[in-house]
């Protein structure tokens, strides 16, 4: 049986069929790139497809920077007619004190182009308002009854509301602001808190905590990172704190501020202070909405002695008074 494959393997025939395998094999793949082609070439033409699309993104946001500055140039030069008009009528010193510099920051305003602004229109709302007022009520004949006084009188009081609806306005956005910061705060210290026992320093610590609260409270992740961006670049720590504070309003974010000043200079623990200050604005919190919930009976009083006790009235008397109208005894 041995002897059978030995000379089946030693067949001249099967030898040369042999042979001619391996030749076929080694000429496939000989061959075989040239019909494939290039592979370097193949990898040159992708880096080059990659560049054209790199030139054509590059492309496409140098045009959008373009467009851009554009419109800021417009911007910049109504800013410019704006602030042109202020200093030349010298408004801040007659309509603008820190206490309006403090409302506009607290509304988010920054810089001087807002102070710029609302003082252009506390100038320019009030001419206006008693201009429109007065084409109506001298020229479309409004209020014909009313003597040439009440007239005069009215058109006053617009040019006066146009003087204050920039500080109205401004009242309105901090105030808002601020009851976004005072709903999310105690979640932001729980939030930083994590980070600080975990490790992270004060700075790693806003940061996250602005990138997890950001979907409760824009206004709270926009005062963290420009705190977090203060602390990078001020000389004194104390002051970006402070500025934290200064710019919310709240008493609840000042104190922390003053804890975090206090940990910095003297190198205490902030994790304790922060645990302590986290569950005070917790209850103030809850004693803020258990004060609303107290004073919701009196104020309930008018408007069931006017709308709810009537109705009442009505159900229970008004079949009797059908009945009596029915029988004749009235």
């Amino acid at each position: 049986m041995p002897g059978n494959y030995v000379g089946a393997i030693i067949d001249p025939s099967f030898l040369i069929a042999l042979f001619v395998a391996i030749a076929v094999f080694a000429t496939v793949f000989t061959l075989l790139p040239a019909f494939g082609g290039d592979p370097l070439k193949a990898r040159m033409k992708n880096v080059a497809l990659e560049r054209e699309e790199l030139r054509a993104k590059q492309r496409a946001r140098l045009a959008a920077e373009a467009e851009q500055r554009r419109r800021g140039g417009l911007r910049e030069e109504h800013s410019m007619g704006m602030r042109a008009i202020v200093e030349r009528l010298d408004l801040r010193r007659a309509l603008a004190d820190e206490a309006t510099v403090a409302k506009l920051r607290m509304a988010g305003f920054r810089g001087q182009n807002p102070l710029t602004k609302l003082l252009f229109f506390r100038l320019v709302l009030p001419i206006v308002g008693f201009a429109m007022a007065a084409i109506y009520i001298f020229l479309m004949n409004g209020l014909p009854e009313q003597p040439f006084f009440i007239k005069i009188f009215v058109c006053m009081l617009v040019a006066y509301a146009g003087f204050y609806a920039p500080v109205l306005y401004v009242s309105n956005l901090a105030s808002k602001r601020k009851q976004s910061i005072q709903l999310a705060w105690p979640d932001a210290l729980d939030l930083m808190l994590i980070c600080v026992e975990s490790g992270m320093s004060i700075e790693a610590a806003f940061r996250r905590v602005a990138d997890e609260i950001g979907a409760q409270s824009v206004p709270l992740a926009e005062e963290l990172v420009l705190t977090n961006a203060e602390l990078s670049f001020l000389q004194e720590r104390r002051q970006a704190y402070e500025n934290l504070g200064a710019r919310t309003g709240l008493d609840t974010v000042k104190s922390v501020t003053q804890a975090l000043t206090q940990a910095e200079r003297y190198g205490t623990p902030v994790s304790h202070a922060l645990r302590v200050l986290a569950d005070e604005s917790r209850e103030m919190r809850m004693t803020a909405a258990e004060k609303k919930a107290a004073a919701l009976p009196p104020k309930l009083t008018v408007p069931m002695m006017l709308f709810f006790l009537p109705v009442l009235f009505a159900v229970i008397l008004g079949p009797a008074g059908i009945q009596i109208k029915e029988q004749g005894l009235f």
